[in-house]
Order: structure tokens, then C-alpha cells, then sequence
């Protein structure tokens, strides 16, 4: 089993947040969380460190500091690389990291993986050491990508990856570089591709299950993003998922909640799923 997992935080970001609650009015949500006068709402973007023997294994890296000064004011994006920092909290750097699994390759999930914008500076890939885990599915969707999901990767980024020559396409739940503590769990619904990462740890399982539920409010079925290229077929890995994490008490760790890092679920006589603290 994993010796320790520990939270790690990356750059926040602010978004809408009708896109982020989908067909969930606005005097709903609004009782979940607090928006700007722009209606913009702040997003945690939360990092996973698996502590595993002698292996640091981080899942995820937020948004990062890569955006240029327009975007980072568009999304109140904090200069400070907050990921960096964080490590640095648990003395780490990131050079120590191992492997890095990136659940998909949204800039919100995968900017932090490179150097700050700079005017008179390419990006940078950081992390040097590192393997890069990233599914076959989501690689092809971010190198080819809909025009409806084009502004959400980084080409430089996946430029950079296969540079590096540590690139890793998973196509199976398990992999060798991970061994046998770790699980990759597979879905479509938000973006082909899409890995929730489950992990074996003293404490019982942990599913750092990503935007297949960002947070403890998407644990009920009918909630989803805009951001979801097939809402209903996620609805569907979402339940899937959920049964999984029931039957085998199963704790969930959340990539944009603000408030809740972890939780059980609980399913009551209806079928209704909730986040249990």
C-alpha cells in the first residue's frame, strides 16, 4: 500500500458559474457558493501526492502560472506558483517528483507542470525528472481537439510532453511505472480519455476521481459542468463510478471543491448519491 497521500494545492482559478453547475439555476448554486459580480466563481484546483516507497507520485498540477497577463486577469489567476510552493511546504521540489499523472489535459489540470508566462520567454516543461502519465484517448482528443473544447488545452504543453521522451499513453487500468497500488479508472463523458486514479493506502482506498465529480455538490447524479462534452453518458460513468466507491468504502478526494478534500458516499433507498463527511 501507499505510505502516504497528501493534498496538494495548485493555482486557483475564477470561472462562470453556470458553466460550472450546467443546467443548475443560478438561485440553486448560488446556496453552494458565492459569486463575483462578474458571476464568476473561485475553483480550487487540488493536487494529489502519493507518497509510494521511495516514489513521489503527484495527480495533477492545477492551473499554473503559464498564462499570459489577459488570461491570468480573465481568470484571477495568482502570479505565485502555487503548486511549487506547496511542495515546497512538504520540502519537496519538483524535481523530486517521480511520476506525474495528469487525469486530462485541461490547462486547470496540467498548466502547473510548466514555467511561468514570461514576455521574452518560451514555456518551459518543469518537472525534470518525472515520468508523464496521460491516457492514449486524452492525448489523441488534446492534439486533435473539437471546436468546442479547443481553448481548453495548451498546445505547447503536448509539445513539450513528447519532447521530453517520458511521455506515458495509458490504454489499461493498470500500468507498470505505478505498480500495484494504483488503479486508473477510464471515462468519456467529460472528455474522452478522462482518468480517475484509485489508490490503495493503510486508511482504505482513495479515487482522486477528477472532473468525473469536481466536488462534493457533483456527487448528486443530475449535477454536471458545461464543460462535459457528453452530459448524459457521464451521468452514466458517474453512477458507475459511485456504486464502485459505495460497495467498496471507498473515500473520494475533490480537484475543485473549495471546501470539502475528501468524503465517503452514501446512496439511500431512492438511489439519491451524497457526500458523507
Amino acid at each position: 500500500m501507499v505510505n502516504k497521500i497528501i493534498p496538494i494545492e495548485g493555482n486557483s482559478f475564477k470561472i462562470d458559474g453556470g458553466s460550472m453547475f450546467g443546467h443548475v439555476p443560478k438561485t440553486l448554486w448560488s446556496r453552494w457558493i458565492e459569486a463575483d459580480g462578474l458571476n464568476r466563481v473561485t475553483v480550487a484546483c487540488r493536487c494529489l501526492l502519493a507518497q509510494d516507497g521511495d516514489k513521489n507520485i503527484l495527480i495533477d498540477a492545477g492551473t499554473g502560472t503559464f498564462l499570459d497577463p489577459i488570461l491570468k486577469e480573465r481568470y484571477d489567476v495568482d502570479e505565485e506558483h502555487v503548486l511549487l510552493t506547496s511542495l515546497a511546504q512538504h520540502n519537496l521540489k519538483h524535481e523530486d517528483i517521480d511520476i506525474v499523472i495528469l487525469s486530462h489535459l485541461h490547462f486547470d489540470h496540467c498548466g502547473g507542470v510548466l514555467s511561468s508566462w514570461s514576455e521574452n520567454k518560451k514555456l518551459e516543461l518543469l518537472f525534470p525528472n518525472a515520468k508523464f502519465i496521460v491516457s492514449k484517448k486524452q492525448w489523441q482528443r488534446a492534439t486533435k481537439p473539437h471546436a468546442l473544447d479547443h481553448a481548453s488545452f495548451i498546445p505547447e504543453l503536448h509539445q513539450l510532453l513528447e519532447q521530453s521522451g517520458r511521455l506515458i499513453l495509458a490504454e489499461k487500468p493498470k500500468t507498470k511505472e505505478l505498480g500495484e497500488n494504483f488503479y486508473l479508472h477510464f471515462s468519456d463523458g467529460h472528455t474522452p480519455g478522462l482518468i480517475s486514479t484509485e489508490i490503495a493506502t493503510p486508511e482504505g482506498p482513495v479515487i482522486f476521481i477528477s472532473d468525473l465529480v469536481p466536488g462534493a455538490d457533483w456527487v448528486h447524479l443530475p449535477v454536471t459542468t458545461s464543460f462535459d462534452r457528453a452530459p448524459e453518458q457521464l451521468v452514466d460513468e458517474k453512477a458507475a463510478l459511485l456504486q464502485h466507491v459505495v460497495n467498496n468504502n471507498i473515500r473520494l478526494c475533490y480537484v475543485h471543491d473549495n471546501y470539502t478534500v475528501f468524503s465517503y458516499v452514501t446512496k439511500d433507498d431512492e438511489g439519491r448519491y451524497d457526500a458523507e463527511y
